[in-house]
């Protein structure tokens, strides 16, 4: 992976009126990384998303894409980018053929070049054979490869997509995925994905994670796992105030209360349920134990659930 920096983003804040939907966010994303943005509703994701496609202007803070200024250079910059957007772009009267020859016009290409771009893309994706049906007629996961394709059409050295997988079932989803990790290891486009998906974010090399706003943790998803010490117990209980306190008296470790349930990170966590279980049979209901997550990751940071999805 290059150290060249594909994004480079400092003390950037947005308000929209009285609301701050980014409050001095910093993070580098390097070339030919796949990079995510991961982030509950209202987190901040898909206003940072606008603000790196050039939709929204920079309010407060600096954001640069493979060196050029987004608020000065910002023609230069949609050279740089190509951009997939979560709702679909395509015209779905039109075949793929079509869809890609309009895009290829809107940035200036004709003839030879633009048929061996066409070409180009087609092949890389999958395409080849579907040229020449109408993007009605395709699956959600064909279509979501069209869009990448006309993405990509104009050779950008940086990819943004808006949660990629929505409207896909898993098996289009790992196809995607496929093509993306393809992309990374050609070596020439740097990805930069937004998901509110666990399982997604766990295909990105690093990670960004965001909450009401913030940057609350940065990292490759292994290493933010690991950082959440030990273990992940959830308890359910009908008194959990009650069993908190006695936990707390008991073992001298006071439990996170997230969603109405107790939870508690530990080393040797399978010893401890034991213990736990057998030091009040009657307050505990179900214990759940496992290895920390991305969830935990996001409770960990911010104490609080990762809850619903991206809104519109």
């Amino acid at each position: 992976m290059s150290n060249t920096q594909a994004i480079d983003i400092q003390g950037l804040s947005h308000r929209y009126g009285d609301r701050a939907a980014l409050s001095e966010i910093s993070f580098a994303v390097s070339s030919g990384e796949i990079f995510g943005l991961l982030g509950p509703n209202g987190g901040g994701k898909t206003t940072l998303f606008r603000l790196l496609s050039t939709l929204l202007p920079i309010q407060s803070g600096s954001a640069r894409i493979l060196g050029c200024d987004i608020s000065a250079q910002q023609s230069m910059v949609r050279t740089l980018i190509g951009v997939v957007f979560q709702s679909p772009s395509l015209d779905r009267m039109l075949t793929v053929g079509e869809n890609l020859r309009h895009q290829g016009h809107l940035y200036g290409l004709r003839g030879a070049t633009l048929r061996q771009r066409i070409n180009e893309q087609l092949d890389r994706l999958g395409l080849s054979d579907r040229a020449g049906d109408r993007v009605a007629s395709l699956s959600g996961g064909l279509q979501r490869r069209v869009e990448i394709a006309k993405g990509l059409l104009h050779h950008p050295r940086l990819l943004l997509l808006d949660e990629p997988s929505t409207g896909l079932d898993p098996g289009a989803r790992d196809d995607l995925w496929r093509y993306l990790r393809e992309l990374r290891d050609g070596g020439d486009v740097t990805v930069l994905v937004t998901t509110h998906l666990m399982e997604e974010a766990e295909n990105c090399e690093r990670l960004a994670i965001l909450d009401q706003g913030r940057l609350v943790a940065e990292g490759p998803p292994l290493k933010l796992k690991s950082a959440v010490g030990g273990d992940c117990i959830t308890i359910t209980s009908d008194v959990p105030d009650q069993l908190s306190q006695q936990i707390a008296e008991r073992f001298h470790v006071t439990p996170q209360q997230i969603g109405g349930n107790l939870r508690i990170e530990r080393e040797g966590g399978h010893e401890f349920v034991r213990e736990l279980v057998d030091a009040f049979p009657a307050e505990v209901s179900t214990v759940t134990l496992g290895k920390p997550t991305l969830q935990d990751v996001f409770i960990h940071v911010t104490g609080h659930q990762f809850w619903g999805e991206e809104s519109a």
